[in-house]
C-alpha cells in the first residue's frame, strides 16, 4: 500500500514537473516571438482580409508567408535574414478592377544585430532592405527593383515588450511606365505577454507614399498563443485590424495565421 501511494505521489511530481516546464518554454517562446531580431527561427503564415477599399468598396485578402532565419557571424553579432511574400486574391480594388489573384512584390531585409542588449537593454538591428518585383499580376505589384535602409529598436522589460520597426525603400530600376517607389513603412510595437503562452500585441503599421503624399495604414491588436501540433512547435493568432489614412485605405479588417517555431 505504501507503495503504490509513493508512486503515485512520484507520478503526480513527475507530471507537475512536465507541465512547469512545458509552460516555461511556451511563455519563453512567446517571449522571443516579440522580438524580430530574436535567434530564433519561424516561419509565420500571415492573413490579412480587408473589406471596404476604396470607391468600389472592394475586398482584398492577403497572405503574407514571413520565414525569419537568424545566423551566427562572429562571437558577438547575428544577422537576421527575414522575407515578406504575400499571396493576394483582390477583387474591385482599384474601382470597378474585377479580381487579381497571385503574387506581390517581396520585401527582403537583413538585420545585422549584437547577440546581447546594450548596458540600457536596448535590442536593436540594421541593415538593408530589398524591394524584388516577383508580382504576377500588374495591380499586385510595382513592378520596380528598390533599395533602402532598415532598422528596429526594442526593450523587454518583465512581460512587456515595446520597441518599432521602419524602413524606407526608393526604386532603383525597373518598368518606365510605372510610378517610382518612395515609401516609408513605421510599426511601432507593443506586447504583454501571459503564463502559458499567451500574448496580447498592439501595433500600428503606416506606410508613407511621398511622391503621391498618400498615407496608409492599419491599427492592428492580435490575440496569440503558442501551441504544439504533434510534435510541432507553433503559434496561433487572430484580431481585428481597423485601418486609416487617405491611400485607399479598407473600411475594416481582420488579421489571423499561424507560426511555425524552430528553437534551437
Amino acid at each position: 500500500m505504501t507503495k503504490s501511494v509513493l508512486t503515485y505521489l512520484i507520478l503526480i511530481l513527475c507530471g507537475n514537473i512536465f507541465v512547469i516546464s512545458a509552460q516555461s518554454d511556451a511563455d519563453a517562446l512567446a517571449k522571443q516571438l516579440q522580438n524580430p531580431v530574436a535567434s530564433l527561427i519561424s516561419v509565420p503564415f500571415q492573413g490579412n482580409l480587408d473589406f471596404g477599399i476604396g470607391p468600389a468598396d472592394g475586398t482584398r485578402f492577403t497572405l503574407n508567408i514571413q520565414p525569419v532565419v537568424p545566423m551566427s557571424i562572429s562571437e558577438d553579432w547575428n544577422l537576421i535574414g527575414r522575407v515578406i511574400l504575400p499571396f493576394v486574391s483582390q477583387t474591385d480594388v482599384f474601382g470597378n478592377s474585377g479580381n487579381q489573384t497571385g503574387l506581390g512584390d517581396a520585401v527582403i531585409s537583413a538585420f545585422f544585430s549584437p547577440k546581447e542588449p546594450t548596458s540600457g537593454g536596448l535590442i536593436w538591428g540594421v541593415g538593408p532592405v530589398l524591394l524584388a518585383p516577383t508580382a504576377t499580376d500588374d495591380l499586385l505589384g510595382t513592378e520596380k527593383f528598390g533599395i533602402g535602409p532598415t532598422g528596429v529598436v526594442l526593450k523587454q522589460v518583465g512581460q512587456y515588450t515595446i520597441g518599432a520597426l521602419a524602413n524606407h525603400i526608393w526604386s532603383v530600376a525597373g518598368a518606365d511606365d510605372r510610378a517610382d517607389v518612395n515609401v516609408t513603412f513605421i510599426q511601432p510595437f507593443i506586447a504583454r505577454n501571459f503564463s502559458g503562452g499567451y500574448a496580447l500585441s498592439f501595433n500600428t503599421e503606416l506606410s508613407q507614399n511621398w511622391d503621391f503624399d498618400a498615407t496608409s495604414g492599419t491599427f492592428n491588436i492580435v490575440g496569440s498563443k503558442v501551441i504544439t501540433l504533434g510534435s510541432q512547435l507553433a503559434q496561433v493568432f487572430v484580431g481585428p485590424r481597423i485601418p486609416y489614412g487617405n491611400g485607399n485605405a479598407a473600411g475594416w479588417g481582420v488579421r489571423g495565421g499561424l507560426t511555425l517555431l524552430f528553437p534551437k
